[in-house]
């Protein structure tokens, strides 16, 4: 059954059967079976249907949850089986917002050092998307902001406070002591697309200080936007981490971003159940320990 479970994750998850047979790696005739082996054994419609998906019935949405929990207590048990014979070993698949890109170097040199028998797989996401991807056990874990918007149900580590910085060219007239969020109102800015939780905050603290938010250039990539700087008199605003990588060549300089001094907490997500599988234990475990060496 749990092979069946599994598909029907997918298919809620993807919305389409053509879409869901191809994320499980099977044919769409061999995953609409299994779905209707599914909902005879349970006695259940799951999917309504017609000329194509049309939505979970109400009992397929209550066997969501349920599938959800089985599918990931199964990954859990041959994780801890897979432990007792090999010792800590498999692919962690972490999900990260862009702007902490860089910090998961940090994290999982550590702990490839402890474990090297672990890969790693890891994603560039929005931390709407990283709640969603946990949530449908596409990822295991989630480098993401804690406390800014709700998360819901998950295990948390803080691990850094993240502070902006004004990145721009060397000898831009606005890299000064003192930069306030007021002073930059009229300052052409490349910054992060909307759907990006830092754009949200950074938002928020340029409109409580009275600066109209209108971006020159908008991406969900910093890469994008540190390529633009490089190039004209635009500026980004960025967490003092994520702008580290982009000041080595020196064409670049960054100045704190003060009155207010803005801090927002950046840490690991895990899924909230117990028992926790052993590679996340030991993830929360390093990512404990960054926090205790200070990484910001």
């Amino acid at each position: 059954m749990i092979d069946k479970l599994e598909m029907f994750i997918a298919l809620a998850r993807e919305e389409h059967f053509g879409k869901a047979a191809e994320a499980m790696g099977v044919t769409q005739p061999t995953l609409s079976a299994a779905i209707k082996q599914l909902e005879d054994q349970l006695g259940v419609m799951l999917v309504w249907r017609g000329s194509r998906y049309r939505g979970l019935t109400p009992e397929g949405q209550r066997t969501l949850d349920w599938a959800r929990r089985i599918v990931a207590d199964s990954r859990a048990l041959r994780d801890e089986m897979r432990m007792a014979r090999e010792g800590l070993s498999g692919n962690l698949r972490i999900a990260v917002i862009p702007t902490a890109l860089t910090l998961v170097a940090d994290l999982t040199e550590g702990f490839a050092r402890t474990h090297p028998n672990v890969r790693f797989s890891v994603l560039s996401r929005t931390s709407t998307e990283i709640l969603s991807m946990i949530e449908n056990l596409q990822v295991d874990a989630g480098l993401t902001y804690l406390d800014n918007e709700p998360l819901g149900r998950v295990t948390t580590q803080p691990i850094y406070a993240e502070r902006y910085v004004l990145v721009a060219r060397k000898g831009h007239p606005m890299l000064r002591a003192g930069l306030g969020w007021a002073d930059l109102g009229g300052v052409p800015l490349c910054l992060l697309t909307p759907d990006m939780q830092n754009r949200r905050i950074i938002s928020q603290h340029l409109s409580e200080a009275g600066v109209t938010v209108d971006p020159k250039v908008e991406s969900s990539s910093t890469i994008v936007l540190i390529s633009h700087v490089l190039r004209g008199d635009w500026a980004t605003i960025l967490p003092r981490k994520a702008a580290e990588i982009f000041l080595k060549d020196g064409d670049l300089q960054a100045v704190p971003i003060v009155n207010p001094d803005a801090a927002h907490v950046v840490g690991l997500i895990a899924p909230h159940r117990e028992p926790m599988t052993p590679v996340l234990r030991a993830l929360l475990a390093e990512a404990r320990s960054l926090s205790d060496r200070g990484v910001d």
